[in-house]
């Protein structure tokens, strides 16, 4: 059983209050709590931000309610960076249960299938992590599911497409792939404006690659801007997935900052995008 690690600090801990903040994450980004339609749909893949809800929870929402309308899959595939150093370069977790506010989530059976190659089964990599965490409420929210996380700590481009190969046979899975965009702090700029502004140009970047499907041109431009997103490997290896999959088209529902909230001295880009 894998504890919440992170619930209290990003989201809430009470399921009363989570429910809560939830539901006002779809009213405000959605435009409405979503009615769910069970199957998988159109809908393969999709980008969300793992910030703290209530930086973020709103545009993650606008993924998560097109997701439910479209077709909410009995299984999803979580890819998520991995911030804390600890476990594998590349892990999946195979077996057991995740355990949020909100009740137990079981991890597929056929999680135990994509081991193997570059994915080591490891659950030190998931013990504190918080980017595939947080994706879970927002689905225990919308019914019942199973998943696999994977936690990437390597996010290279070669990295990115073994994965992407192993991930693209779970065909009856809906992938998550968690990333922040750009994480700019005030000392590089000399205001305010100027570290939102520089945070929207380098995403926009980012994101004409992932609407282009082009995971390589993705992580190229990363690379070469030094756009400092945290999930673009997960991202590339979600894009290489879904498009063995027939995927064959990509739409931006929402860019914001945490600006848009809170401006400070540390700004960081959030976007929900699906690939279909």
């Amino acid at each position: 059983m894998r504890r919440p690690a992170v619930a209290g600090a990003f989201y809430p801990a009470n399921r009363e209050k989570l429910v809560e903040e939830i539901e006002r994450s779809f009213v405000k980004g959605f435009g409405r709590i979503p009615e769910v339609k069970k199957g998988m749909g159109k809908i393969k893949g999709i980008v969300v931000p793992h910030a703290g809800y209530i930086y973020s929870g709103y545009v993650a929402a606008m993924a998560y309610g097109e997701v439910a309308e479209n077709g909410f899959a009995e299984k999803f595939i979580i890819i998520g960076p991995n911030h804390t150093g600890y476990g594998s370069p590349v892990a999946l977790m195979s077996h057991g249960e995740w355990e949020t506010p909100l009740g137990r989530v079981k991890i597929s059976e056929d999680a135990k299938k994509l081991v193997g190659g570059i994915i080591d089964d490891d659950e030190l990599a998931h013990r504190y992590e918080h980017s595939i965490e947080v994706q879970l409420p927002f689905l225990q929210y919308l019914g019942s599911f199973e998943f696999i996380p994977v936690c990437l700590a390597m996010q290279d481009y070669e990295t990115s497409i073994e994965v992407g190969e192993i991930l693209a046979e779970a065909e009856d899975a809906i992938i998550i792939a968690s990333t922040d965009f750009s994480h700019v702090s005030f000392s590089k700029f000399p205001s305010e404006e100027d570290i939102e502004r520089n945070v929207r140009e380098r995403d926009k970047m980012a994101i004409e690659k992932i609407l282009a499907l082009d995971e390589k041109g993705l992580i190229e431009v990363v690379e070469e801007e030094n756009i400092t997103m945290c999930g673009y490997g997960g991202v590339a290896a979600m894009l290489h997935a879904v498009k063995k999959r027939g995927a064959k088209k990509a739409r931006l529902l929402k860019y914001a900052t945490s600006y848009d909230i809170e401006p400070g001295t540390y700004c960081v880009g959030y976007a929900a995008i699906v690939v279909e």
